[in-house]
């Protein structure tokens, strides 16, 4: 999978997989203490609220992680993919999982225990300072989305998160960037804190703008312009639809 790199855009650190920090030597021993699953699309690999056991690394293919909250709404959380880990918190606490994670297509990952995770972390400083970064780099970015999407409303959000999906997982067709991974619009919708109602809306919209053509768990992005002009508090008094 190739990401479309959009003009302006830039990377962030927190999308630099755990395995990618890992020096080789550190990457082959961590991967030979554990023994391969596979998953099919839409599987669960981690269950949300239960006990621990070990973590995951993800070898190919992307997942999708989400919360469900006590009245049923399910926010969509990150995407993570090959080289990343999932289930660490948990291992290192001893909480139980605070998630879910989904395959969106056939995947493939190395599960290894707890007991052999935290030695081998106990054994390889390098590899403790590669996890402590990437938790520290990941909860900087949350914390840069939180502060970030408070400012805007339902469609800034939405508009910034499909330039963010097609950054990370688009590839270029004919037709524009497509999303790469197959994102349900009530995910798109836990995504940005709307109803699916609202994500529908807000679909309709730009596809009456020619920005989006969308299909069956398939969406193409045709004018990244218009979304980045949203995203930067496009206002009504322009040409944004209400």
């Amino acid at each position: 999978m190739t990401a479309a790199h959009l003009p302006g855009d830039g990377g962030l650190d927190d999308r630099v997989p755990f395995l990618a920090r890992l020096e080789n030597e550190e990457r082959s021993a961590l991967l030979s203490l554990g023994h391969e699953l596979s998953f099919a699309p839409r599987i669960q690999l981690l269950h949300q609220n239960e006990p621990s056991s070990h973590v995951l690394l993800i070898v190919h293919g992307w997942t999708k992680v989400t919360a469900a909250a006590a009245n049923g709404y399910e926010a969509l959380l990150a995407l993570r993919g090959p080289g990343d880990i999932i289930g660490e918190s948990a291992a290192l606490t001893g909480r139980p999982r605070s998630a879910t994670v989904t395959a969106l297509e056939a995947v493939r990952a190395v599960a290894v225990e707890h007991d052999r995770f935290t030695d081998f972390l106990g054994r390889s400083p390098a590899a403790s300072f590669a996890l402590l970064g990437l938790t520290s780099d990941r909860t900087r970015a949350a914390d840069r989305r939180r502060l970030e999407f408070a400012s805007m409303s339902v469609r800034e959000r939405f508009a910034a998160l499909l330039l963010d999906l097609a950054r990370t997982h688009g590839r270029r067709t004919d037709e524009g960037i497509e999303l790469a991974v197959p994102l349900s619009k009530q995910e798109l919708a836990g995504s940005v804190g709307a109803s699916r109602e609202m994500v529908q809306r807000l679909l309709k919209e730009l596809r009456d703008r020619d920005a989006v053509a969308t299909g069956r768990r398939a969406l193409v992005i045709m004018r990244p312009d218009l979304l980045r002009r949203i995203a930067r508090t496009e206002r009504p008094v322009r040409d944004d639809p209400q």
